[in-house]
C-alpha cells in the first residue's frame, strides 16, 4: 500500500466522512492547504485507480467512499516506516512515540499490559535484518 502525503490528506477527509465529494473534500483542507478543486480531483483519481476509494456517479458530480480500513492503512505505514529501519533499532522508535504522543492514564494502562504481556516471549538479542553495509551492526 503506498498513498503519497497529500493522498493521506484526502484519504483522512475520506475517511471520516465516508461517503464525501471533491468540493466537500476541498472545503475541509482548505483550513490546511492553498489547493484548487483541480488538485483534489486529480489526488481522488489516483486514490481511485490505486483502488483506495470507490467513486459513484451523484448528480452531475462525483460521490467517494473509502474502499480500504483506515487502522489497517495506519498500521500499513507504521509497519512500512519500520521495514525502512534496522530492526536493533525498532524500540528506539517506539519509546520516542512513547515520550513524544500524548495519552490517557487508559492508554497509559493498556500499554503497560501490552508490555507485561510480552515477559516471557522476549529475545535474548534482537537480530539485525539489514544486509552488511546498510548499518553498524556488522
Amino acid at each position: 500500500m503506498t498513498i503519497s502525503s497529500a493522498e493521506w490528506e484526502i484519504m483522512r477527509v475520506v475517511w471520516a466522512q465516508q461517503n464525501t465529494t471533491s468540493n466537500e473534500v476541498l472545503a475541509v483542507l482548505l483550513e490546511k492547504y492553498d489547493w484548487t478543486p483541480s488538485t483534489v480531483k486529480t489526488l481522488l483519481r489516483r486514490l481511485l485507480d490505486k483502488g483506495y476509494v470507490s467513486r459513484e456517479k451523484m448528480g452531475k458530480g462525483f460521490s467517494y467512499s473509502p474502499l480500504i480500513d483506515e487502522d489497517l492503512a495506519m498500521m500499513s505505514e507504521v509497519d512500512s516506516v519500520f521495514q525502512k529501519v534496522c530492526q536493533t533499532k525498532h524500540v528506539a522508535i517506539v519509546r520516542h512515540l512513547l515520550e513524544s504522543i500524548p495519552m490517557t492514564e487508559k492508554d497509559r494502562l493498556n500499554l503497560q499490559s501490552s508490555l507485561e504481556a510480552k515477559k516471557g516471549k522476549t529475545l535474548e538479542r534482537v537480530a539485525c535484518n539489514c544486509i552488511p553495509g546498510q548499518c553498524q551492526c556488522h
